[in-house]
């Protein structure tokens, strides 16, 4: 049986929302959690040191969808996890390079919903078997309840208990996070004892199902900024890659579902 990852240390259980950046140098600002992609930080030969906590995004959405298969290695990607936590510091954990199972993703990589969970359990064991001492964090992958349920019966197979995990990614959610549906399945996971992350979570979701929660994350913020007009403060015609309007959304989305 693969140990599971220790718990979080005291103090640091509390409800976190990471925002999602897509601007490396934001690791080196000092405004709350953010979310990163693997895919923007490895493009970059010198890496910021971070002045805040961050979580690592894998990156899967996009290479699934470009690509229908994942051309990062394991063992690319483990290196560069261990490059982030020397150069950068501060990561707190690392999303597992998990198989979406969203309608598009699923015909872009021509495979089933099962061969896509098969995937993602097998590739955290690696990442955990590889590289016991990075933060790996496991991802259910699914479409509906029981889609779920059943990838962490893969899990549990595996000799992996969720339950003793700091923290368990679910995936597939982004683009309907605000369903009756996704509601259920979000609740019934935490009502197994599950600490989750839901990935791609921003007002409407989290006004369902925050309580389902420990943690999520949203990059919501660059897509409403195309719409919005510029900060008073700034200078540049919109702010999709703006700190400060950044900042500010994710303390209106916090206020407005009271977290």
């Amino acid at each position: 049986m693969i140990s599971a990852a220790p718990p979080l240390p005291p103090g640091e259980t509390g409800w976190t929302f990471y925002l999602g950046a897509h601007e490396v140098s934001w690791l080196a600002y000092e405004i709350g959690p953010l979310f990163v992609s693997h895919r923007r930080l490895t493009r970059r030969r010198a890496l910021p040191r971070a002045k805040g906590r961050w979580a690592l995004d894998s990156g899967g959405f996009s290479e699934l969808r470009l690509h229908g298969r994942w051309l990062t290695t394991v063992e690319e990607y483990i290196e560069a996890t261990r490059r982030y936590t020397e150069e950068i510091g501060r990561l707190e954990w690392a999303a597992s390079m998990d198989w979406m199972c969203d309608p598009s993703t699923l015909a872009r990589t021509g495979l089933s919903i099962r061969a896509h969970q098969r995937r993602t359990v097998s590739n955290f064991l690696e990442l955990r078997q590889r590289a016991p001492d990075l933060p790996y964090t496991p991802v259910l992958q699914g479409w509906t309840r029981a889609d779920y349920e059943r990838c962490a019966g893969l899990y549990r197979i595996a000799g992996i208990d969720l339950t003793r995990e700091p923290l368990v990614g679910v995936g597939s959610i982004c683009g309907r996070q605000d369903t009756d549906e996704t509601q259920e399945i979000m609740w019934s996971l935490a009502e197994h004892g599950l600490r989750l992350h839901g990935f791609g979570v921003k007002s409407g979701g989290l006004a369902r199902f925050a309580g389902a929660l420990i943690s999520a994350d949203s990059m919501a913020w660059s897509y409403r900024a195309r719409h919005d007009a510029p900060l008073p403060s700034c200078k540049h015609s919109h702010c999709t890659n703006c700190v400060h309007y950044a900042a500010r959304w994710r303390e209106r989305l916090l206020h407005q579902v009271d977290l």
